[in-house]
């Protein structure tokens, strides 16, 4: 026995190091061809394992001698027996195991990988090697569970590489435990076997991919459907062991995870990969079931990847792209989850979400005696809830329904999601700032953030384009904007909100064009292309941000709501809806929002001595902006400083001198309520100013707020991205070509000089 093992571990560490095997490869099988009698392992007694050896020893190669064992008590030798034979076991599994992975790896030498190939066929021809693997994965002892199955489903990927027909017997095994639902571990075990392979597959780096998974699949095509039919029908409060039930269901759903991951990325059409998107009801009702939490998380999940078409984007080897080609039986199949989860939706499946549950920490979920849980929402549940919503209506927009459907449906959900998402946003999401909710629910979650944002503005531009088809009067107009706002989806709210959460700092917006793991480049394209074409409602807009943000935060979209509501009742007041065609007539709103107000807005009129030495401050030339990459030599980073600190001198005394003129000006106003205007905290103002100063309603454009609000900070950050682009493509530095975007950030810096300008 002793002997036996060290051979065992010879070729174990001969193997894990990829060597050459200089025996004939017969003398292999014998060694690593578990002797285990064709029976049901969970039933087989430690009295049948001991007799492994004994058979081993009596037909082991004439060139091995194997020790004596030496004399001791029955008891003892039996004990030894007993530990000897589940540790040789297991070794012959881990041997197989590294052998096939060394076949598979690309860094194994020729010679050493045919011999490892040549041991594996052979053992493979074996009638009963399979039966004897899928005799142990069912066995009691865990870890010889684990070690059976994996090296069972590593043969049979070898088999689909090797173009080797699978085995009848572990096929029929499958087939037959997942032909119906049952408690039994077996069901588990098959699952997570195909799982494992379908895996693998994925992984693999060759062309054939589709090719294998096609081989693989076809004999389950039909038994999948059965299995999905029979599992969700269960009625989880009839079970009395319902953890049983609850591995089954995340076991199938990482599987059917994998399906439809091949559907989309490996363009097979099975059955079976469309099993979910032909009968979605039956998912659906599993989150409706008296499960735990976590469950109808990793379903709530797993359904909002499915719509964005990102399940398997991890197994996938090398970038996904981002634009993929056509594929009109997947729209079908994405319309019909999405209509299941806007009908889920209206039968109340929000109502169902289990939002609050114990906190999820890096070292469990347990709280100590003495310390204090402060309860919370699963923003993770509130995250794929929302892009559940709007993913599902934009793709029922994106399939012929009319202006007037989308604007029903679109108010009928928002203001579903919106009414969940309101209780577990704290500070609480007021009435007025409803364009805020998604960056308050995303703020954790960088690519679905941008992932939402980027669906937002889809369902936006395409009820813009319906609307101007069928629209033409003002009135419209001006509910169609109100619209926007009231249900949470205007794009230049959406994007100023971003803006404030990252503090307007393009260094931000400069790693998400650069990074892979989101979809922001996509986004920002489309973002400026819109912004060009609607650049006075954007201006208006930051009039508006500016305004309420001095009125202790209350968000433009307060004002937009309460004006069309209250203009049926009084058709005389001015509705800050009429001024969004053009920015330059945005002082109306100023002026009605400071009647409207309970204190009356303090009124500075610079002269225009102030206002020419702001203007003089103006854009900065990318010259002053930070350095995002190395310098080629040191001399460079010596003239940059240089030029920066004297640039920062003169722009220093420039603010402090209008500043001074500004004071001069206010004069006594300085202790009423005044508009505070953030100081740009870049190159154009290094230091922050503390002096509020306010706006008078009839300045111009050239006024203060013109230069340091919202609309300035934005192009300024564009300016200082625009910068920085330049500066690593010069350098070969940036990952792609950035001319077109770089001439987009250009014309919206010309529109804005040109909307500057004096009329």
């Amino acid at each position: 026995m002793k002997a036996f093992f060290e051979v065992l571990e010879q070729l174990y560490r001969k193997v894990l190091l990829g060597a050459a095997l200089e025996n004939d490869s017969h003398d292999y099988i014998f060694y690593l061809n578990p002797a285990f009698s064709d029976q049901d392992c969970s039933t087989t007694t430690s009295s049948d394992c001991s007799n492994i050896l004994d058979v081993q020893g009596k037909h082991q190669p004439s060139s091995v001698n194997l020790a004596t064992p030496s004399v001791a008590p029955v008891c003892l030798q039996r004990h030894f027996q007993m530990s000897s034979t589940r540790e040789i076991m297991l070794l012959q599994l881990t041997v197989i195991k590294v052998m096939i992975t060394r076949i598979l790896s690309v860094e194994t030498e020729l010679h050493a990988k045919e011999k490892y190939r040549d041991i594996i066929k052979i053992l493979l021809k074996s009638s009963d090697f399979d039966s004897k693997l899928t005799c142990m994965f069912q066995n009691s002892d865990k870890l010889l569970s684990h070690m059976a199955a994996k090296c069972l489903a590593l043969l049979l990927y070898f088999q689909l590489k090797e173009k080797i027909t699978l085995s009848n017997s572990w096929i029929s095994f499958c087939q037959k435990n997942l032909s119906e639902y049952s408690e039994s571990d077996k069901v588990v075990y098959c699952l997570w076997m195909l799982t494992f392979v379908i895996k693998e597959i994925f992984k693999d780096t060759c062309s054939q991919k589709a090719e294998i998974l096609k081989q693989f699949l076809a004999p389950f095509d039909t038994v999948f459907e059965v299995f999905y039919n029979s599992l969700f029908s269960q009625h989880f409060e009839n079970h009395q062991d319902t953890s049983k039930l609850i591995n089954s269901l995340i076991c199938f759903l990482e599987l059917l995870e994998l399906l439809i991951a091949s559907r989309i990325h490996l363009k097979l059409h099975f059955t079976c990969q469309r099993i979910l998107f032909l009968k979605p009801s039956c998912v659906f009702d599993v989150i409706t079931w008296p499960i735990q939490a976590f469950v109808k998380r990793k379903f709530i999940i797993f359904i909002k990847k499915c719509l964005l078409c990102k399940v398997g984007e991890d197994l996938c080897r090398g970038s996904v792209p981002t634009f993929m080609a056509p594929d009109h039986p997947l729209d079908v199949d994405l319309l019909a989850l999405a209509d299941a989860v806007l009908q889920a939706v209206d039968l109340g499946l929000l109502r169902t979400l289990s939002v609050y549950g114990k906190p999820s920490c890096f070292g469990g979920d347990e709280v100590q005696p003495g310390c204090e849980c402060v309860p919370g929402p699963d923003h993770v549940i509130l995250r794929a809830a929302s892009l559940l919503i709007i993913r599902s209506l934009e793709i029922k927009f994106q399939n012929g329904a009319s202006a007037n459907e989308m604007k029903v449906d679109l108010q009928r959900f928002m203001s579903e999601l919106l009414t969940f998402l309101k209780p577990h946003l704290q500070p609480s999401l007021q009435s007025h700032n409803l364009c805020e909710w998604l960056s308050r629910v995303f703020i954790e979650q960088d690519d679905d953030m941008l992932e939402a944002a980027k669906i937002a503005m889809g369902i936006y531009l395409k009820l813009t384009r319906e609307c101007e088809a069928t629209e033409s009067l003002t009135q419209e107009k001006e509910m169609w904007n109100h619209h926007t706002h009231e249900n949470g989806y205007n794009p230049h709210c959406i994007f100023l909100f971003l803006l404030k959460n990252i503090g307007f700092d393009s260094t931000v917006l400069l790693d998400f064009l650069i990074s892979s793991e989101t979809c922001f480049l996509e986004y920002f394209v489309r973002y400026l292309k819109l912004l060009q074409k609607d650049w006075d409602n954007f201006f208006t807009i930051c009039k508006y941000f500016e305004i309420t943000e001095s009125k202790d935060n209350v968000n433009i979209c307060c004002c937009i709501s309460s004006l069309v509501q209250d203009r049926s009742s009084n058709q005389t007041e001015p509705s800050p809806l009429a001024v969004l065609g053009n920015h330059r007539d945005a002082h109306a709103w100023v002026s009605w929002a400071s009647e409207a107000s309970s204190e009356p807005l303090n009124h500075v009129v610079m002269s225009e001595e102030a206002q020419a030495t702001l203007q003089a401050n103006s854009l900065s030339p990318p010259r002053t902006s930070q350095r995002l990459v190395d310098y080629e030599t040191s001399d460079d980073s010596e003239e940059e400083s240089t030029d920066q600190r004297l640039a920062n001198s003169r722009l220093t005394s420039l603010h402090q001198e209008a500043m001074k003129k500004i004071q001069d000006t206010v004069g006594t106003s300085r202790d009423k309520k005044e508009l505070s205007l953030e100081s740009q905290s870049r190159s154009l103002v290094p230091k922050e100013s503390n002096t509020p100063f306010s706006v008078d309603c009839d300045i111009g454009p050239n006024n203060i707020a013109s230069k340091v609000g919202i609309s300035y900070r934005t192009v300024k950050c564009f300016e200082e991205l625009q910068g920085a682009i330049y500066r690593l493509q010069k350098k070969n530095l940036f990952p792609y070509n950035p001319t077109a975007l770089l001439k987009l950030l250009k014309h919206i810096e010309t529109m804005y000089n040109r909307s500057m300008t004096p009329l």
